[in-house]
Formats: structure tokens, sequence, C-alpha cells
């Protein structure tokens, strides 16, 4: 009976009735062969190596049980099993021999028994299911090629990235448009992947970009600090090909490509003006890629990640991953540091020191030897001056920020009613109060050198013969001990005709007389 050339022929559309009319197969006999067909999961196109006389064994097994010593194993079960994490083809033989025994059966030897499995792994094209396990890893990578995007306005061209996910046993992809190729994008395509897919995978692997690692020899790979939390926020493990080794991602590599043909290539012709136009695009293409149907096994990738994958992808956390960008910088003497766009003040006495910044789209937070420091609500927009908390300000400064005319006016009368005259000269000598903010401020430096009492006979010493007062003057009574005299009684001033007064001395007069 030629199997072969009658699944050739059904795969054809020829019908059971012409096969009888060329006397290939009966009809009845031909409908037997289809239904084990089915039943086994056999379809053209069959490898050349399998003969008529193995797709006969496959097809009916029972016809051969009574004369054949040895106990068949059961593919399907075999197939099943090693999908699951840790089942080796060794394991599932010392299994299968020990049913036999307790059945008082003869088993195969273990390389029959693995080249059995092999040749019905052909025939049902199970071989692509079994090279890598459901649910055990994720393949990432960037698209070569872009899809261009038009300002409306100027039809400036700019270029959109095209982000791609595939799980290597369903083959089932995600793809999605961006901007850029920058952090951010990179991560938040990761959690929009994960949750395209409902699951989460036990491994990632990724290129060598800078966005995944830092540094990646044969000795050590140091992967990107956010990339690091984005594996632990969801529980898997990074684990990047080697440098110069796309065979290590070779399913990313081949679904890249693929994505380039019936994305990238299919959208050839349309124009895009915003990124969210390319973003809608690449999303209707991405669902009739992976509902389009197999040429090598049956199903599409989206039915075999249903049926094949999905159970044995591990479950998403309860919230998705906020994307974070880790940073390095030197804090200046105006203890501040930058997220380029705004400026977040930090404690003062790390001016000098090299921080961390940890940046997210709601949060700032700076770390110093891994305890954090600082945290700010992050502004989206341009702020006219820096965010600085006081608590992060010196003493000075923040005594600074607390000046006006109010507390200057408050502290003047606890000190005394000289102190006070003075300080309202200070606040309304200019034109408007904070033009004398300075002149109060170093009055209270005085006072904390010299006490509250010394300043008060200062003031008042120097309003007895000024109504300007200065802190100059002031300063010098403190420093001469003037402050601690007596004041004298001050004497009535001669009234004279002349309005003007002397103008010439006694000493003008003597030596106008000496002259003469």
């Amino acid at each position: 009976m030629d199997y072969r050339e009658i699944l050739r022929r059904r795969s054809m559309g020829c019908s059971q009735r012409q096969m009888e009319r060329d006397k290939l197969v009966s009809r009845e006999k031909s409908k037997a062969i289809f239904a084990a067909a089915d039943r086994v999961g056999i379809h053209w196109p069959i490898d050349p190596e399998i003969t008529n006389q193995e797709l006969e064994l496959l097809l009916f097994p029972d016809k051969y049980r009574t004369v054949n010593m040895y106990v068949e194993p059961d593919y399907v079960y075999i197939h099943k099993e090693l999908a699951k994490t840790g089942v080796t083809m060794t394991l599932l033989w010392e299994e299968y021999c020990q049913k036999c025994y307790e059945n008082g059966q003869t088993p195969y030897m273990s390389t029959q028994f693995s080249e059995k499995y092999r040749k019905w792994a052909k025939v049902t094209k199970a071989t692509m299911r079994i090279q890598h396990k459901p649910g055990d890893a994720m393949e990432v990578d960037w698209a070569g090629d872009t899809i261009p995007v038009f300002d409306p306005v100027t039809g400036e061209e700019t270029a959109a990235y095209l982000f791609v996910a595939v799980l290597p046993c369903s083959c089932m992809i995600y793809a999605e448009a961006c901007s850029d190729m920058k952090m951010e994008n990179w991560l938040l395509c990761h959690v929009h992947a994960y949750n395209y897919f409902g699951g989460v995978t036990r491994l990632l692997i990724s290129d060598n970009c800078k966005t995944a690692t830092i540094s990646n020899t044969r000795y050590d790979t140091i992967l990107n600090r956010s990339y690091q939390e984005l594996a632990e926020h969801y529980g898997t493990a990074i684990v990047p090909a080697r440098v110069r080794k796309p065979k290590d991602k070779s399913h990313a590599e081949g679904s890249v490509r693929f994505a380039e043909t019936w994305i990238i290539a299919a959208l050839r012709d349309q124009k895009f003006f915003s990124i969210i136009e390319v973003k809608d695009a690449v999303a209707q293409k991405l669902d009739e890629l992976n509902d389009r149907k197999f040429k090598q096994r049956v199903g599409t990738r989206r039915s075999a990640y249903q049926e094949e994958e999905k159970a044995y992808m591990l479950p998403l956390p309860a919230s998705d991953f906020e994307p974070a960008v880790w940073s390095v910088s030197k804090v200046g003497v105006d203890y501040l540091i930058s997220d380029g766009r705004n400026k977040y003040s930090v404690p003062s006495n790390l001016i000098g020191e090299q921080v961390d910044i940890r940046t997210t789209s709601t949060m700032i937070e700076v770390f110093y030897h891994g305890s954090r420091v600082a945290a700010h609500r992050r502004f989206q927009t341009r702020q006219h001056d820096p965010i600085v908390k006081p608590e992060h300000m010196p003493p000075e400064h923040r005594k600074y920020l607390n000046y006006n005319a109010e507390t200057f006016t408050k502290w003047a009368t606890a000190v005394g009613p000289m102190t006070t005259k003075v300080i309202q000269h200070f606040l309304t000598s200019g034109k408007v109060p904070e033009q004398g903010y300075k002149a109060c401020a170093s009055l209270t430096k005085l006072a904390n050198r010299y006490g509250d009492s010394r300043l008060e006979n200062a003031c008042r010493r120097i309003l007895s013969y000024s109504s300007t007062p200065s802190v100059r003057n002031i300063s010098s009574i403190l420093k001469n001990g003037q402050d601690k005299l007596e004041l004298r009684k001050a004497e009535p001033k001669p009234t004279s005709l002349n309005s003007y007064g002397i103008t010439r001395g006694a000493a003008y007069f003597r030596k106008a007389g000496e002259q003469k």
C-alpha cells in the first residue's frame, strides 16, 4: 500500500472515489487511512526518509502488536511530557521500562526508544514543538528597518522603530512601533509584550544593546540596572545572547525578518503623520500576522500559543512595571541634580559626592551608597525655579528663606524699642522692604555675637546723634565698647541770626589777625 501517495493526493483535494477509479486504494481502505492519519496527526508533506512501512506502523499499530514482542511507546504522551520543565528522554525511557517490567512486557532499548520517537515527531510535524519548551523563553530585538513618519506642517521625515518579541515554542509574535530606542521605550515595550501574551516566561533573551547590558564578556555579564529591575518585578531571568552570536536568539532574528515583511513592507504605501497612527497600523498588522496559517504545521501562531504554551506561562504580577531610568551625577555647590528638564534638591551635606538617580514618569529619587536620601514628584513641564525642599538647605540658606518684614519686626520688638526703630528704618529707607533685608539680617548676627542688651544700647547711642543709622556704625560701636559708656545730656544749641550758622571758625580769624 502506497501510503505516501494516498496522503499526497488527499492534500491535493483528490476524492476517495477518484483514488478508487485510479486503482490506488479502495474507498473503505482510504477512509480508514484518513481517519487514522487524523487521529495520529500525520499530514502531507511527509519527510522523504519515512517509508510506507513506517507509516503503516504509525497508522495501524494494532496490526503488528501480536507479532511484535516489544511494547510500542505512547508517543503523544512522550511529546506532552517533554514540554514540561526538567523532563528528558532518559527519564521518560526509564519510566517506560519500569511500566513494561511491571506488566511482564519487553521494552525497547533507549536508542530505539529515542529513534522511534524522532521518526514519529518528523511525521507529525512535532519537531518544532519540542525544540523549545512552552513558556520557557521570550526573545526580543529591534527591527533593522524603520517606518517613516512625516510632520503634517513642515513635511519633515522622522523614523519609527519596531520592537519585536517572540515566544520560540509557539512562534507567537508581539511588535510595537516606538519613536526612539531609548531605555523608557525599551522597558515599556517589554511590559506591553507581557500583557499581550497574558503571562511571563521563565527566561528573557535579549541582544547586547546598552539598554540591556552594560558589559557582556566571556567571564561575566553586567546588566543594565533598569532592565534588571524589570526582570525582578516579573520574576524572570535575563540571559543575554553572546556577542555576535545571533543564533542564540534565532527565533527573534527570524521573527524580525518576518515582521519586516508582513508589517513594515506591508505598510510601505501608507503615509503616517504621527507615531499614534503608526502604532495603530502596526497593531492591526500584528493581529493579521499571528492569525496567518502555518505552512509546515497545522494552525496559526495564536492557536499554537493558546493550545500549547499559554498554560505554561508564569502569571503576571498584580501591577505593571513602572519604567525607571538610572543615572549617576555629581552634586554641585547648589546641591541640585537635574533630570534633563528640571532641577531638584538633595541634602546639602552631599555637595561634591556621586549619587545614583532613579527617574520614573512620576518620581525622581536620589540614592547615596544604596540609601535613598531624597525623593521628589517629577514635573513633566519645565519649571522656572528649581524644586528645593527646606530640609535640604544649609541652616544659613534656610534662615534666609524665612526673611520677611514681619519676622524682622517681631524679632526687634523682643530685643528693645531702639532696635525696633533701627529695623523700621532699614525696612522703610528703600523703595521696597526687601532692600533692607540684608541690613536686618546683619543686625541679627550682631545680636547673636554681642547679645541683645548690648545691641539695644548700641542702637540707642547711634540714634542719639543720627537719624540714619547703619550696620557699619552700630558694629563699630560694639567693637569699641562705646555702648557701655553713659550717654551725656545734649546741651542746647545757641540760636544765631544767621540762618546758615557760622561759616568760618575761630581758627580762621586767628590766622587773619596774625597776618596783619
